[in-house]
């Protein structure tokens, strides 16, 4: 695919990821890569798989370049190793690798650096969840505080989770909003009657999530509260937007409690900041998160957000936020949630977003400052 323009002047900046779909993290790093000067930075990516991704084509019209590199299973540790030697060899021209995945960031930081490449290391979660794999990661990613130039983060959470309280309060650590485009996201009642009705919500008490099927976003559990709320109010519908390995054990839960013909899946989307304006309450019960930029979004929606009181005190940025304990019963999320039907007024919150650090244009700009500052350092 042709790019845009000859971005060949550029200076590239090589990302590392798991995919290209549409994520967390991956939705920053668009947001970002959208927005930033692409004549004089351009974002280059590794990833851990040879399929198309959700973000492929975007980024090759945009002028980036896409690296596979083979997935990590611990028994392949010499052969990922030497995946990476081959890769640095090959591509001197990469002088700062900007690191979102921590799993195995202890070893492409470590052998970027002994290429003389300037490494950055990205915290976007707080947990690696739990079991035996959740241990093995967190032994592996240890390092990465001592073997990385820069530390960032998107909450001082996540950045004390991943480098601890001592190192993440350094000079060379540093808070990196998840900043949105928040005027995409400004309410509109014209969008909004449209898309309820080319859904066939139209009527409903619509309760929206969005976010990746797995354990962490906990979709049994808000199952569990809109089964509560449906046996109250059953003009009610819980609009769910997202992939992942769990959808189809959520769906056939949803099935077995007989309340499938309440519930859409409409699986990964692009259009989420459109979808958001169908929504009368956003629910977002995370057992664990990074941020929460899908609680950003929502509040610059202006819906209100009922969500757990795991979520970084960094996403409370309006008086749309009520958390509420995972220790209380879903029947108890389903009252405070009811109580928001009759208080769907939706604001303007793009001041409040903005005000609150979360302007994408002002921290792509910060960010394409800092890139050009540790390159010519």
């Amino acid at each position: 695919m042709d790019t845009l323009f000859d971005a060949s002047q550029a200076k590239r900046i090589l990302h590392v990821l798991g995919t290209l779909n549409r994520g967390g993290a991956e939705t920053m790093i668009m947001n970002l890569y959208r927005n930033i000067d692409r004549e004089k930075i351009q974002f280059d990516f590794v990833i851990h798989s040879s399929e198309k991704c959700d973000y492929t084509e975007e980024i090759l019209s945009l002028g980036g370049k896409i690296y596979s590199i083979p997935r990590f299973t611990g028994k392949n540790y010499f052969t990922y190793k030497s995946a990476w030697k081959n890769f640095f060899a090959q591509h001197p021209e990469y002088k700062i690798i900007h690191g979102h995945m921590r799993s195995t960031a202890s070893i492409y930081l470590e052998l970027a650096k002994s290429f003389g490449v300037k490494t950055i290391a990205h915290s976007h979660s707080t947990s690696n969840g739990f079991g035996v794999s959740a241990i093995v990661k967190d032994i592996m990613q240890y390092s990465i505080r001592y073997n990385s130039d820069y530390l960032f983060a998107c909450s001082q959470k996540a950045g004390e989770w991943l480098f601890g309280k001592k190192q993440f309060r350094k000079s060379n650590s540093f808070i990196v909003k998840n900043a949105i485009e928040s005027d995409k996201y400004i309410f509109n009642i014209m969008k909004r009657e449209i898309l309820r009705k080319e859904l066939g919500i139209d009527g409903k008490f619509v309760i929206g999530h969005v976010g990746r099927f797995c354990s962490a976003k906990n979709h049994e559990y808000l199952v569990e509260i809109f089964e509560s709320i449906y046996n109250t109010d059953n003009n009610s519908l819980l609009l769910l937007i997202g992939d992942g390995e769990l959808l189809d054990e959520i769906k056939s839960i949803v099935h077995k409690k007989k309340i499938s013909h309440s519930v859409m899946f409409l699986g990964s989307r692009s259009d989420v900041s459109e979808l958001l304006q169908c929504m009368d309450t956003f629910v977002f019960p995370s057992k664990f998160e990074g941020l929460g930029i899908s609680v950003i979004e929502a509040q610059a929606s202006g819906l209100p957000c009922i969500i757990s009181d795991n979520i970084p005190l960094e996403a409370h940025i309006t008086k749309l936020i009520q958390a509420l304990s995972l220790n209380k019963k879903p029947d108890e999320w389903a009252e405070f949630i009811l109580r928001t039907k009759d208080k769907s007024h939706r604001k303007d919150m793009t001041k409040e977003i903005e005000s609150s650090g979360y302007n994408v244009k002002f921290n792509t700009k910060w960010l394409e400052d800092f890139y050009y500052k540790i390159i010519s350092s």
